[in-house]
């Protein structure tokens, strides 16, 4: 148990990486970035979906960001889908210049992004967060891939700012690390996109074909969702990371697990257990690899941690003279320990390591919280947007 646990902890956090890397140097086959065929006035139509719930503060701002995109405006459909909001999105989005505002019922994300996608008949369906800041050649950047024809879904680059903390919460807490994460999932996702299709997308900017496009359970969003749903049905899902996007990070560590534990039981967990990422039907043997190595290995991480700390320390405890004693399970016990000590002296330290190992120990807490939640409350549809982020 204890060279099972370490040993998948160690492939799916170093050495997937590792053979991602080996692999995609010698088949370099990914998403290149091609001209698009036809000069700009014969661009293909684009929709760009923002899905809101009571985002009053930010949504002017990303109407303007949208509209300052440099694609054709008469090419360009800015569509603001308002889900039950019962603030002025809706009338600060006219206001901004939307082509399009809908009102619907509560129904969470996922719906509203439905009702966005049945407003239009735009070629191209293009989707952002209400609090994303698109770069203004993004769009043409992502649209790009899909003069592949076989490329149904295109994820870009989203790159995460600090944001700042109020007062008493900045001494309490830990200043976020998702930054440094992110940085290493985008590169472990441009390695998969290289060599068959990303596991995983991201909410801030993506973009469909209206032909691809899939309507999934509102639990389930779309980041996790598209991604292998467009694989088994034929498509090509891959990352372009010259399209860039910004958001604001969760201020604090404490924040993100909150975040990141919502997102786990709001989307993550039905999407494995009951949405088919864990059925390896209409996958080809790349991919699968993929999805467990990097997708159900990962969620799987907090029993791992959990069998790896059990085993090290009865096997690290054994009498002196037994035969199985091996400095070994010493050393794995004390490292275990090491990083836990060093995440619960986070808040009282200005290092930056003791904020990596909250980081990290409280994120992979979330995964197994997330499940809980889950299971004992089920998934509500819609939720408030995250303090700090806006």
């Amino acid at each position: 148990m204890f060279w099972t646990s370490t040993g998948l902890l160690a492939y799916t956090q170093i050495g997937y990486p590792l053979a991602l890397a080996a692999a995609s140097a010698v088949r370099r086959r990914g998403p290149r970035p091609v001209a698009l065929r036809q000069p700009p006035e014969n661009a293909p139509r684009v929709a760009l979906i923002v899905a809101a719930h009571d985002e009053q503060e930010v949504i002017a701002g990303k109407v303007a960001n949208a509209l300052a995109l440099d694609w054709p405006r008469d090419r360009l459909e800015v569509v603001v889908c308002c889900d039950g909001c019962t603030d002025e999105t809706a009338q600060r989005a006219r206001a901004a210049g939307a082509d399009r505002v809908l009102e619907v019922a509560r129904g969470g994300k996922v719906r509203a992004q439905d009702a966005g996608v049945d407003a239009t008949t735009s070629e191209l369906l293009a989707f952002s967060d209400a609090n994303a800041s698109w770069e203004p050649e993004a769009l043409a950047e992502l649209a790009r891939a899909f003069a592949d024809p076989g490329v149904g879904y295109a994820c870009g680059q989203v790159r995460f700012t600090r944001a700042a903390t109020d007062g008493n919460d900045a001494a309490a807490a830990t200043p976020n690390e998702e930054g440094l994460y992110w940085r290493y999932e985008m590169w472990v996702r441009e390695r998969e996109s290289e060599l068959r299709s990303v596991t995983a997308g991201n909410g801030a900017i993506y973009a469909t074909r209206r032909e691809s496009y899939i309507r999934v359970d509102p639990a389930m969003d779309h980041d996790l969702s598209f991604p292998f749903n467009m694989v088994k049905r034929g498509w090509r899902a891959v990352y372009v990371p010259s399209a860039r996007a910004t958001e604001k990070m969760v201020p604090t560590i404490e924040g993100e697990f909150a975040r990141k534990r919502r997102m786990m039981s709001h989307g993550a967990w039905p999407t494995v257990v009951r949405g088919g990422l864990a059925d390896p039907r209409g996958y080809d043997p790349a991919y699968a690899a993929m999805i467990v190595s990097h997708r159900l290995l990962r969620y799987a991480t907090p029993g791992l941690h959990l069998a790896a700390l059990a085993t090290s320390m009865r096997l690290a405890l054994r009498p002196a003279r037994s035969p199985a004693r091996s400095p070994v399970y010493a050393a794995a016990l004390a490292s275990q320990l090491a990083v836990l000590a060093a995440a619960a002296a986070a808040p009282h330290t200005t290092a930056r390591l003791p904020n990596v190992a909250r980081y990290y120990v409280l994120t992979t807490t979330s995964l197994a919280l997330g499940l809980y939640d889950w299971l004992r409350h089920g998934t509500r549809v819609g939720w408030p947007a995250t303090v700090g982020t806006r």
